[in-house]
């Protein structure tokens, strides 16, 4: 049976994997998700892009009360109990089971390019199934916003493997690979017509997201005007945020390579590459930009992760979230109290 994006939208099936994806490819990153965990101690994600945090992990929720015993934490004390006893009693905590874990996918135009391996939104893809595997492996439960210009996808969080094939199938046959296609048969951006309302995509986003969430943002973060971050910062209060800057090498630096032809889809132009100033000039405006996120992470105590359509997925998300590979399989549930 032939794969109905493919018979769609008529995409070359050699170039699976390239400009495109079959929800198989997806599937088959689960083996690679037992690399990855998610549970908390284990994760030590660089923050702001200069120094290492642990995530906060799942939220606390009430368990029960019981007697006050010397040297726990007069904070917790059950004052209601207390009084209507006239013993003193302490709030016991235990971790939520099922902590919600949301992945925001940016399938805008500008994430479909490349000059290494892959375009942008096949690396955000690849990304994103790894820790949606790895989530709902991890008993998590698996939410997410799929955008690109007007058309959101929007995933309510909940369990099991059925939450991360309905996202990878949602992520695979999302419109925005036909859109990018037909602009390429066409010769004509018309996939950049469509309005790149960052500051709604991220709203949306938190509308969904509930205080304790694990959240991963992957985009090339084009076009975040103060609206988006204003947004972003407010997210950030109550969950973890985890950014993975998607980018392609051209976009850090350009090759001395002479003369380049560059095209949008409908002009063509030439650079000329030989130019140290200009390749400096060019240099420093990515630079500029990626210190500014730094900046805004840092203030705001996100997390921030670079991932390049030249280097390899599961070795990206290994670095950038401190886990050493061959780290081993989850672990299961655990089942120990614990006390505030």
């Amino acid at each position: 049976m032939r794969d109905p994006l493919t018979q769609f939208v008529r995409l070359d099936p050699a170039a699976e994997g390239i400009t495109w994806l079959r929800p198989a490819s997806l599937i088959r990153l689960r083996a690679l998700a037992t690399q990855l965990p998610l549970d908390r101690g284990k994760i030590h994600a660089r923050q702001g892009g200069h120094y290492l945090s642990a995530f906060k992990g799942r939220g606390m929720e009430f368990d029960e009360s019981r007697l006050y015993m010397p040297g726990d934490d007069i904070r917790n004390m059950d004052w209601r109990v207390t009084a209507r006893t006239g013993t003193a009693h302490t709030k016991v905590f235990r971790e939520e089971r099922e902590r919600p874990v949301l992945l925001w996918l940016d399938l805008n135009a500008s994430m479909h390019f490349a000059t290494h391996k892959r375009f942008k939104a096949v690396l955000a893809a690849e990304l994103a199934a790894m820790l949606a595997w790895s989530a709902v492996g991890n008993g998590d439960r698996l939410g997410g916003l799929i955008f690109a210009g007007e058309a959101h996808d929007e995933l309510r969080p909940r369990r099991g493997k059925l939450a991360a094939l309905d996202f990878i199938g949602r992520c695979c046959h999302h419109p925005a690979w036909a859109q990018a296609a037909q602009a390429q048969r066409d010769d004509r951006d018309q996939a950049r017509d469509q309005a790149r309302n960052m500051a709604r995509a991220v709203t949306r986003l938190h509308k969904v997201t509930h205080p304790g969430s694990l959240v991963f943002m992957l985009s090339d973060f084009r076009d975040m005007n103060d609206a988006a971050f204003h947004r972003l910062a407010s997210l950030a209060r109550h969950n973890d945020v985890v950014l993975i800057h998607v980018f392609d090498p051209i976009e850090a630096a350009l090759p001395a390579a002479g003369e380049m032809p560059v095209t949008d889809g409908r002009r063509t132009l030439r650079v000329n590459t030989a130019s140290a100033a200009l390749r400096r000039h060019y240099q420093q405006r990515f630079l500029t930009r990626q210190q500014t996120m730094r900046d805004f992470c840092r203030r705001h105590r996100l997390f921030l992760l670079p991932a390049s359509t030249a280097e390899d997925p599961l070795a990206q998300l290994h670095r950038g979230l401190g886990v050493h590979p061959g780290h081993g399989a989850h672990n299961g549930q655990d089942k120990r109290r614990i006390r505030a």
